[in-house]
């Protein structure tokens, strides 16, 4: 079986903190069952760094588009690269 394995990075803009956004992508991330971490930047954004398989990481790019109740996402952009196995779990950084 050949899984096609991915680390996706993305850049969530607008009103996404203060908002539970992060909480949210930690739910959807570990459902899915990718590693990576999500974490607030300056200038109001967020960023999600996961890994994991392609399919799932499409998933969770489709909600990062739509964010929790509360969310108004205005902007993600998203650079794919290769799977590096650097992460055993998905986390919040602080």
């Amino acid at each position: 079986m050949n899984v096609d394995l991915a680390s996706l990075q993305a850049i969530v803009q607008g009103q996404v903190q203060g908002v539970f956004f992060r909480a949210f992508v930690h739910r959807q991330a570990v459902a899915l069952g990718l590693t990576g971490y999500v974490r607030n930047l300056p200038h109001s954004s967020v960023e999600v760094k996961a890994e994991g398989e392609r399919a799932k990481l499409e998933e969770l790019l489709k909600s990062l588009h739509q964010g929790p109740p509360g969310a108004r996402v205005e902007k993600v952009e998203v650079s794919w690269e290769d799977y590096s196995g650097d992460f055993s779990t998905f986390r919040v950084r602080y």
